[in-house]
């Protein structure tokens, strides 16, 4: 199926890989894909994207900066509470016994493989697909059978992320109205290129 892609969304779908390594992701969920499109997708479906508020930029942003948050939401915090548990008097015995700056310096350091330290430093090799990220591919080249075009392109991907957004990708369109509203003009957009 992949020698279907152009190679704008070839490079686009290659790309995902090197944006889930950037973010220390396990493995390449929707959001790295709609990533790789914003990065190398074709330049029109970049400025739809743009004129929808999504830029390469600000989804790496945002995405890093999910990460960075609170690892336990209020959700969590509430959840935790109503076991016994409070979360502020948990950080503030460990403030008090370790330093403030403690929960700041708890990453740990990176393990030996056997091989040497390679493998202990992020993810340096092959990071695999997630089901939902394989789906969005599979929903790319059916778009682009159900249009009868030839080669799967940026915008045929972009189509398949619309059609099966992951909570992520909903979030960073702006709700599923946004989604609604985008699918129509990336069919103009490949009926134009056509």
């Amino acid at each position: 199926m992949f020698e279907r892609f152009s190679r704008s969304a070839r490079t686009a779908i290659v790309n995902a890989q090197e944006d889930a390594r950037e973010l220390r992701a396990p493995n390449i969920e929707v959001e790295h894909v709609l990533l790789g499109l914003l990065s190398h997708g074709d330049p029109e479906l970049k400025a739809l994207l743009a004129e929808a508020g999504l830029t390469h930029e600000s989804v790496l942003s945002r995405l890093a900066d999910n990460g960075e948050e609170e690892p336990l939401g209020a959700e969590d915090a509430e959840a935790l509470r109503s076991i016994g548990i409070d979360l502020d008097a948990v950080r503030e015995s460990l403030e008090a016994n370790f330093g403030e700056d403690a929960l700041d310096r708890a990453v740990p350091e990176p393990r030996r493989g056997p091989f040497g330290w390679g493998r202990g430093r992020g993810n340096v090799g092959h990071i695999p697909f997630t089901k939902d990220a394989k789906k969005v591919l599979e929903l790319a080249l059916r778009e682009a059978l159900g249009r009868k075009d030839k080669t799967i392109e940026s915008g045929h991907v972009l189509l398949g992320i619309l059609r099966a957004p992951n909570q992520t990708t909903v979030r960073l369109f702006g709700g599923s109205g946004q989604i609604h509203d985008l699918r129509p003009k990336v069919h103009a957009l490949l009926d134009r290129a056509a």
